[in-house]
């Protein structure tokens, strides 16, 4: 009997699918290297919400100034992540991960010296323009080494570079703003992104599985709008939407809300802020797990992926949405903490389950398209942010009316991803329309 090929890459027998394809050797290198790449990425996301405080101090901004500073960030984010997120189906994911990182430490070192709210802006625009196409980029690239049904825990360690850049960097990011100057964290992190290019450049590979140019030439291909109007896609939209509006609240106003808002101090505030991200790794790394798990098992991607990601994120908005109605700062953290901490799951099964039906020669465009999206969130919620708190009675009232806004759109959310997260069905539907087109061509040459 002759071994065919799926339209996703898998070996079939006689119209079967074959047993799993083996990880290349140095996979987990890779993994590693990628899971510090996004450690990094999210060290230089955290830093001007660590220093908000003495950023505002300095500079003598508003609350609704510093929102827009949070905002800018993601100016550029969406269409650079787009830009790239088609290079990259035809370029090499090596280079462009170079690219980025070197971009990332360059837009840094301006802050070093001193500064206007109009440098500190355009220089956290350019990072923003370079950190886009990053999660999108990392996940593609990690995809070339791993078979799709191994793919999701991998996925759960390089979304793990986002809590740990959090977890290491802000104690150590903390220590400098309180004993020498926020100037000087920014440098900090343009020496730390050196490394890792210098890092990348002499350990990073392409990976093995996948040539991306070589599929685009013999695998079916499935038009951008079937893919990017698929019900999955818009359910991953949706659900990582809201979830992402509680990481960038976190990024920008987290540390504010607990030095103004709850009234303790800069230096206990960095000990304070790692706390959603450590509970939030946790529950990214058990979500990561588990899913396998159970797609070992023969549980279904709608039910291993689609709906373990989607419940968190309505039962975090619960959570979230009882913060106002609690006494006491020890309560209202451990709220915020938990609330925020549970959206971590929805990363996790995304971009899995996009790869389940998207060629892997259109795989790196659909990811960015999908990237893009989600994180236009990220422009909105620190401004609405800001803006509610210098309209507010008090500066806690308006915290609390900002975080229930966020609850609001978890809850929302998350019924979506529900509603829509079908993977499976969708898989079937599309790459079997897919393989039907190409039919009659191949027919043609090789007849039956």
């Amino acid at each position: 009997m002759g071994e065919t090929m799926s339209a996703q890459g898998t070996p079939m027998v006689a119209g079967k699918m074959t047993t799993s394809r083996a990880t290349p050797k140095g996979a987990w290198t890779i993994t590693f290297l990628l899971f510090l790449f996004m450690l990094v990425n999210f060290a230089d996301k955290i830093v001007v919400g660590l220093a908000g405080v003495p950023i505002m101090t300095e500079l003598k901004l508003e609350p609704e100034q510093f929102g827009l500073l949070g905002s800018s960030f993601f100016f550029l984010f969406s269409i650079a992540a787009i830009v790239v997120g088609f290079i990259v189906n035809k370029v090499p994911t090596r280079w462009v991960l170079l690219t980025l990182a070197v971009i990332w430490a360059l837009a840094q070192f301006p802050m070093v010296g001193t500064v206007s709210f109009t440098t500190l802006l355009i220089c956290r625009i350019v990072l923003g323009a370079g950190e886009g196409p990053a999660a999108s980029v990392a996940m593609h690239a990690i995809y070339k080494w791993f078979p799709d049904e191994k793919r999701t825990l991998p996925t759960a360690i390089l979304s793990q570079g986002s809590a740990f850049g959090v977890i290491l960097a802000v104690p150590a990011l903390n220590w400098i703003i309180v004993n020498h100057s926020w100037h000087y964290a920014f440098g900090a992190l343009g020496v730390v992104g050196l490394i890792w290019v210098c890092a990348w450049l002499t350990l990073g590979k392409e990976g093995p599985l996948e040539n991306t140019q070589v599929l685009a030439a013999t695998e079916p291909r499935i038009p951008y709008i079937q893919l990017l109007t698929s019900r999955t896609f818009i359910g991953c939209v949706a659900a990582t939407f809201g979830a992402y509006w509680a990481l960038s609240l976190g990024l920008t106003w987290f540390t504010p809300f607990i030095v103004k808002g709850l009234g303790f101090s800069q230096q206990q505030a960095g000990f304070i802020s790692i706390l959603p991200w450590v509970f939030g790794a946790t529950i990214v790394i058990l979500t990561g797990w588990f899913s396998q798990v159970l797609m070992a098992r023969g549980v279904t991607t709608r039910l291993a992926r689609g709906v373990f990601g989607s419940v968190p994120l309505v039962i975090g908005g619960l959570i979230l949405a009882t913060m106002p109605h609690v006494q006491g700062a020890g309560f209202q953290l451990g709220l915020l903490v938990v609330g925020t901490g549970l959206c971590g799951a929805i990363y996790v099964v995304c971009p899995p389950m996009l790869g389940e039906f998207t060629p892997a020669s259109q795989r790196g465009a659909v990811l960015a398209i999908y990237g893009a999206l989600y994180t236009l969130s990220g422009i909105i919620a620190p401004l609405v942010m800001g803006t509610v708190i210098q309209r507010a009675g008090s500066m806690l009232d308006g915290y609390m009316t900002g975080f229930t806004i966020n609850a609001v759109i978890m809850v929302g959310s998350g019924l979506l991803g529900l509603l829509l997260l079908w993977p499976n069905t969708e898989k079937a539907r599309l790459t079997g329309g897919a393989a039907a087109q190409a039919a009659p061509l191949k027919g043609a040459v090789s007849p039956t």
